[in-house]
C-alpha cells in the first residue's frame, strides 16, 4: 500500500528493524543533528525523536540514510518510476519491451494530482518557535529547516502542474528576522522558484509561497528531484509514492493535505541577511542579504512528525539522495544532452565544483588518432544544462576510447584522462562567469570561472607511482612534505606565503614531470593524499580555475592558454573563503552516549 503520512512510513521501518526510537529528551541544538549525523554514516537506523526539547512535537531523521533503507521505502514504486522516466525519454525503446504494454496506462491513471476534501495537515494551527529548533552546527546564525518542500506558482497561475516545487533552505530564527512572523528563505542561483519570484516582482505583488514537512517520503524526494521543464515535480511524486499527491486550496495558497506541517507566507519586497549556515560543501556560508517570508499561517496535523536531515561535509544524507536520484533520471542523460553517455557530479567535492562525464567523439571516424571535437560541443551542452550548468570544473572524455570506462569508478577515470590529455589543447576556460552559490571560491558571491577538460585518442604518457621518485623533486622554500595519492598525482604542501611561481620553476629539474601531470598545492598535503575523497574535496573545493590553475612553461597561443605537464592546481585556503565545518568532541560524545543508550534499550 502507499504511504499516506510520514507516519506510516516509519511504522514500516520500525516493523522491519529500520527504525530506533530515542525516549529521552534530546536538544535539538548541535545533540540531535549530531546523532543523526552519526547514525547516517556509522549505517543506523533511521531515528524517531519522542521527546524534544523545549517543542512538542516529535522529529524524525535519517529516514533515508542509507541505500538499503531508501530503496525499501520505494520497493513496490521503483520500477514503475524508472519505467515511466524510461518511457518519457525513449518512448520507442520502452514500448519494444511486451512486459510494459500493460503497466504504463495504469501507472498513469495514479500519478495525478487529487483534490482532498479532507486535510490532516489543517487540523491544528502552530508557530514556528514551537518547532523543533535545529541548529546543525556551531557557527549557524539561527535555526534552520533542512527538508521543506517549497511550493510556489507564477501570480494568477491555476493549473497546479504549472509549479515548482524545491527543497531551499529556510532560516527560522536568528538574524533580524521577527519570532514567528518571518523566516529566512535561500534559495540559489537556477532554482525554479526565481522565475515565479520574478514574475510576482514585476507585476509588483508578493509571491504566496507554501512550505510544507513531512507527508509521504515521495514528497520529500520530489522536491529535490532535477525535472525536466515538462514535467512536474507533484507528477513525480505520486509516481514514486503510488498514490496521486493529495492537495487542497486556502486563502490562495496550495496545500499539501498529507503534509505533517504546512507554513504559509508572502515573499517580502525587501531582503534581509541569512547564514550563517555550514553547507553541503563543507564550509560555512555566510550572511547575505536573501527574500525571506512574511508568515501568515503555520499549520499542522495531529502529532504531527517533523523531519529533519543533517547538512555538511559529504557523506551525509543527501549523498544516498543523490546516488537514489541518479539511478533515476541515469535514461534521461543522452536525451537531455545527445551525445553524452554517462555524468557524475561528484558528491564527494560537494556536487558543484566536479563534473564527470562520458560522452562519443564521432566528428572524424576516419582519422587514426582522435581529438576531442564532438565533446566540446557535448561539454557546452553540459555548462547550459540544468543545474548541472552550476559546475565548475567539467571533465569530459570518449566512449570510444574506453567503453568499460565509469565516472564513478574515480581513480580509473583521472589515469584515464591524465594519459591522454594534451595540456597544450585539451583545457578550456570559462572567466567571469557564474558559479554556485555555495562556492566561495571566486572572487565574490556568484562570480567565478569554470574549466573544461575534453580528452580523446591515444595514451601519450606513463602516469609515475612511485615515492621514490619525489626524492628528486627539489622544492623551494615554503613548500614540502610531497605526497603520492594516486598514480600521476601528487599533493604538494605549502605555507600561504609561498610563491607557485617558484614552484613551477624547480620543475625544470624534475625528471618526472611529465609522469606526475597533475600536481595540488595545499595547507596540508597529508590530510589531501590521506584519501581519494579528502583530494577531490581539497583540490576542488578550494580552487578558482581562472586563479588558481598554474602550469609548466604556461604561455597564450592564440588567446588559449596553454602549459606542458604537470598542471599545478593551488588548492590552498584563500582569504575569501568561509571557514570549514569542524566537529565538537564534546558534542560528538554525548551524541553518541545517548544513541548508545537508546540501542541497549530497543527490545
Amino acid at each position: 500500500m502507499p504511504y499516506k503520512s510520514l507516519e506510516s512510513a516509519l511504522l514500516d521501518l520500525e516493523k522491519h528493524g529500520m527504525l530506533l526510537r530515542i525516549s529521552e529528551e534530546v536538544s535539538p541544538d548541535l545533540i540531535m543533528p549530531k546523532m543523526a549525523e552519526i547514525a547516517t554514516q556509522e549505517n543506523l537506523p533511521a531515528l524517531l525523536f519522542e521527546r524534544v526539547q523545549n517543542s512538542p512535537f516529535r522529529a524524525a531523521a535519517n529516514i533515508f540514510g542509507s541505500r538499503e533503507r531508501i530503496h525499501f521505502l520505494f520497493r513496490k514504486t521503483l520500477q514503475r518510476t524508472k519505467t515511466a522516466i524510461d518511457f518519457h525519454a525513449n518512448p520507442v525503446e520502452v514500448l519494444k519491451r511486451p512486459r510494459n504494454w500493460f503497466s504504463l496506462p495504469s501507472i498513469g491513471c495514479s500519478v495525478l494530482p487529487v483534490k482532498s476534501f479532507a486535510s490532516p495537515v489543517l487540523q491544528e494551527t502552530t508557530r514556528l518557535s514551537d518547532l523543533p529548533q535545529i541548529r546543525l552546527h556551531a557557527k549557524d546564525g539561527g535555526t534552520f529547516l533542512t527538508l521543506p518542500q517549497v511550493f510556489s506558482q507564477q501570480p494568477e497561475e491555476r493549473q497546479l502542474l504549472k509549479s515548482n516545487l524545491g527543497m531551499y533552505r529556510i532560516q527560522t530564527s536568528g538574524n533580524q528576522y521577527v519570532q514567528n512572523q518571518e523566516c529566512g528563505l535561500h534559495y540559489q542561483i537556477e532554482r525554479g522558484i526565481a522565475r515565479h519570484h520574478e514574475a510576482a516582482i514585476q507585476k509588483g505583488e508578493p509571491l504566496k509561497v507554501s512550505i510544507w514537512l513531512g507527508g509521504p517520503p515521495a514528497q520529500t524526494l520530489a522536491a529535490i528531484m532535477p525535472m525536466p521543464a515538462n514535467l512536474s515535480e507533484l507528477i513525480f511524486a505520486g509516481l514514486l509514492n503510488g498514490r496521486g499527491f493529495r492537495y487542497t486550496h486556502l486563502d490562495g495558497y496550495t496545500i499539501s493535505s498529507d503534509a505533517d506541517f504546512c507554513i504559509l507566507g508572502e515573499l517580502a519586497p525587501t531582503l534581509k541577511p541569512e547564514g550563517p549556515f555550514g553547507d553541503h560543501l563543507g564550509y560555512y556560508s555566510d550572511r547575505h542579504d536573501f527574500p525571506y517570508l512574511n508568515v501568515k499561517k503555520v499549520f499542522c496535523k495531529k502529532n504531527a512528525i517533523y523531519p529533519f536531515t543533517t547538512v555538511g561535509r559529504p557523506p551525509q544524507e543527501d549523498s544516498i539522495f543523490g546516488e537514489f536520484i541518479a539511478e533515476i533520471v541515469k535514461p534521461m542523460v543522452p536525451q537531455s544532452v545527445p551525445g553524452v553517455d554517462e555524468i557524475n557530479a561528484v558528491d564527494a567535492a560537494g556536487v558543484h565544483p566536479l563534473l564527470l562525464a562520458i560522452g562519443k567523439e564521432r566528428y572524424r571516424p576516419y582519422v587514426k588518432d582522435r581529438e576531442p571535437m564532438e565533446l566540446l560541443k557535448e561539454a557546452n551542452a553540459l555548462l547550459g544544462f540544468n543545474q548541472v550548468s552550476l559546475s565548475k570544473y567539467v571533465f569530459i572524455t570518449a566512449r570510444e576510447d574506453a567503453p568499460d570506462l565509469r565516472t564513478t569508478k574515480y581513480v580509473d577515470y583521472f589515469t584515464h584522462v591524465l594519459e591522454q590529455i594534451h595540456f597544450d589543447r585539451d583545457i578550456h576556460f570559462q572567466t567571469e562567469t557564474t558559479i554556485d552559490t555555495l562556492d566561495y571560491s571566486g572572487r565574490s558571491l556568484n562570480h567565478g570561472s569554470k574549466a573544461v577538460f575534453a580528452t580523446a585518442g591515444q595514451k601519450i604518457r606513463q602516469l609515475g607511482h612511485s615515492e621514490s621518485d619525489l626524492s628528486l623533486l627539489h622544492l623551494p622554500f615554503g613548500f614540502s612534505n610531497p605526497k603520492l595519492v594516486f598514480p600521476g598525482v601528487l599533493a604538494i604542501q605549502a605555507t600561504t606565503a609561498a610563491k607557485i611561481s617558484e614552484f613551477v620553476q624547480t620543475l625544470e629539474n624534475f625528471p618526472y614531470r611529465n609522469n606526475y601531470p597533475l600536481i595540488t598545492i595545499a595547507d596540508d598535503s597529508h590530510f589531501t593524499a590521506k584519501n581519494l575523497e579528502n583530494w577531490m574535496w581539497v583540490t576542488f573545493t578550494r580552487s578558482n580555475p581562472a586563479s588558481d590553475i598554474y602550469g609548466f612553461q604556461e604561455q597564450f597561443r592564440h588567446k588559449h592558454w596553454t602549459c606542458q605537464s604537470p598542471l599545478i592546481i593551488d588548492s590552498r585556503l584563500k582569504s575569501q573563503m568561509q571557514s570549514p565545518i569542524e566537529d565538537d568532541p564534546k558534542i560528538e560524545k554525548l551524541a553518541r552516549e545517548i544513541l548508545h543508550r537508546s540501542q541497549k534499550r530497543k527490545p
